[in-house]
């Protein structure tokens, strides 16, 4: 019984040992060099992340989760995964700076490049952590690592000629509505995390995992996914060398966010999962400790809060103003005639849902009583108007703009802008249920 059992266990570390061998090799190649000589190129990230996802896989299938033997070298693989997912992401927003037409960004590229040198120490932390944990289970080494040929960097002096000519392609002005109006509704939405300056480390503390987490970052990281494929396949193929510079500016917004939050999301994962509270268990906590001492968690919130998010934010706001440009250059326009709210006129309530239904939209929209125009995305407009409706007892008033938004108003002012006549709140119909 006891040679079957080592039989099978001298099975299972040669099948460790093949699974194993690209990320050992990778290991050893680490080891060779300093964190300061900047070897970490797309090409390595790639191949360390498609190592350990296999490596990964393999050690969970076969119980590593749950053996107190395995547990350590099982964290250590998966914490080389996610910085190395998180660093593949970071090095693809430093190659790809010069094309995002982002302005002015040596504050942002010094603190990407700081970010990306404490991913890079972290993992030549590891890398003779990982060789010997793997010698301590007696899985075999390669005889030598990899070498810096088979890691080129991505980018060289050669440029391709740009020569499919995209001049006349139909550009469909619906689709570049949605996506403009779809960014600002993600910029909106993403203000409301708050991230305008720089957090201490404690209110760092405070926020993630309770507010901050990897769950909610992946799913703004889809949107802004999903915003970036209906460009691709909607707007424009041909990338970044062609006349349309605003439309290929604002693709370098949410370009460069959706890149932002693919890295915060894995190093949250990275924090949660594996460095923060890791169970009650004492091997898990021991595991935890020893990993902390190899990534610090007070330096990984802080790239992954003051540098990751705070530029998804500050990208996001920025883009906003190029946006709007975009929506009202390319979207249909028309005009409305309507009551105004019968008995009280223009006060807050009225007010305040014909200013939601034009931000909801994004485009331009106004409220025109003669030769005067008021901005009818603001409250406070909106009801100065009121004042010289009510002065000059008008009865109707037209609404000019974009014809979505004025569609929903005309239907608002069907219902008397959702209330009575005493001025109590009323069901809307439920083309406005994004109003509730």
């Amino acid at each position: 019984m006891n040679d079957q059992s080592e039989c099978r266990n001298d099975s299972f570390i040669e099948k460790a040992r093949v699974f194993s061998q690209d990320f050992h090799k990778c290991c050893l190649y680490i080891a060779e060099f300093s964190p300061n000589e900047f070897h970490f190129t797309k090409m390595l990230y790639s191949r360390l992340t498609a190592s350990t996802k296999l490596l990964e896989d393999f050690l969970d299938f076969h119980g590593a989760k749950n053996n107190t033997d395995w547990f350590y070298y099982r964290e250590l693989v998966a914490a080389a995964m996610h910085l190395c997912i998180g660093g593949y992401s970071q090095k693809h927003i430093t190659n790809r700076l010069p094309f995002y037409g982002l302005g002015i960004t040596d504050e942002f590229e010094e603190q990407g490049d700081a970010t990306l040198e404490f991913l890079n120490g972290a993992m030549w932390k590891m890398a003779p952590v990982i060789l010997k944990e793997a010698e301590r289970l007696r899985i075999p080494l390669p005889e030598k690592g990899f070498g810096t040929s088979d890691f080129p960097a991505v980018t060289s002096c050669e440029m391709l000629a740009s020569d499919i000519d995209d001049k006349d392609k139909d550009q469909q002005k619906q689709h570049i509505v949605k996506i403009a109006s779809e960014f600002l509704t993600i910029a909106g939405n993403f203000d409301q995390l708050g991230f305008y300056e720089p957090y201490e480390i404690e209110e760092i503390r405070n926020i993630v995992p309770a507010k901050i987490n990897e769950v909610e970052i992946r799913r703004v990281e889809m949107l802004v996914h999903n915003l970036q494929s209906s460009f691709d396949t909607y707007v424009i193929h041909g990338g970044y060398h062609t006349e349309k510079r605003k439309l290929i500016d604002l693709r370098g917004y949410f370009s460069v966010v959706f890149h932002l939050l693919q890295m915060t999301g894995r190093l949250l994962h990275l924090y949660e999962r594996h460095l923060h509270e890791a169970g009650y268990k004492n091997t898990y906590k021991q595991v935890q400790e020893r990993l902390a001492a190899l990534i610090d968690p007070d330096t990984l919130l802080n790239h992954t809060i003051n540098y990751g998010l705070y530029y998804a934010c500050h990208f996001l706001n920025s883009g906003k103003k190029l946006a709007r440009d975009i929506l009202n250059e390319n979207i249909e326009r028309s005009l409305i005639k309507v009551g105004i709210p019968v008995a009280l006129g223009f006060h807050s309530r009225p007010s305040l849902l014909v200013a939601k239904i034009v931000q909801y939209y994004g485009g331009q929209v106004e409220l025109c009583i003669g030769k005067d125009r008021f901005d009818a995305s603001s409250v406070l407009d909106i009801q100065w108007a009121g004042g010289k409706i009510h002065k000059e007892n008008i009865t109707e008033v037209v609404f000019e703009g974009d014809s979505r938004a004025l569609a929903d108003i005309e239907i608002l002012a069907g219902v008397n802008y959702g209330e009575d006549t005493m001025g109590k709140g009323v069901a809307l119909p439920k083309e406005l249920s994004y109003l509730r």
